[in-house]
């Protein structure tokens, strides 16, 4: 039986880069990082009160096929690449702690059907959606623009 997930795959420019990222800038924790041969680093870090969740910042590459790391990275550079949403308490204030810490946001928080809702950029390009959730009929979709 399945119980929940427990990884998700990020995919990075930089390892170290992106640990730093992840660790310095948005407070997650470094888990595991382990060279496993010339072309395969396995480094994943996690939301402190999430263990059972963790992003393997990964590099597109082996045992991935050259053409499909090439594509990824094609998107990556466009600055286009979708990573995951995170949740807030408050929107607005961890934007603005993210943004001052030097994130890159795409779109500042705005109010949602579903919440406050803002789109940052980790360093490799990788969209985050930042979400403060709230309550909310489906109806109500039609009534706002995306």
């Amino acid at each position: 039986m399945i119980t929940n997930v427990s990884l998700i795959t990020v995919y990075v420019n930089d390892i170290d880069e992106s640990k730093a990222f992840y660790t310095d800038k948005l407070g997650f924790v470094l888990k595991q990082d382990i060279t496993l041969g010339p072309d395969f680093r396995w480094c994943t870090v996690f939301q402190r009160d999430h263990p059972e969740l963790e992003l393997a910042l990964m590099l597109p590459g082996p045992p991935m096929d050259p053409e499909s790391a090439e594509s990824i990275r094609r998107i990556m550079a466009k600055g286009t690449m979708h990573g995951f949403g995170i949740r807030a308490d408050d929107c607005r204030k961890t934007f603005d702690d993210l943004v001052a810490k030097g994130v890159e946001y795409i779109q500042e928080p705005s109010d949602r059907p579903y919440g406050v809702e803002a789109v940052l950029r980790d360093n490799s390009g990788n969209w985050l959606v930042l979400v403060e959730p709230r309550e909310f009929e489906p109806a109500e979709l039609a009534k706002f623009e995306f």
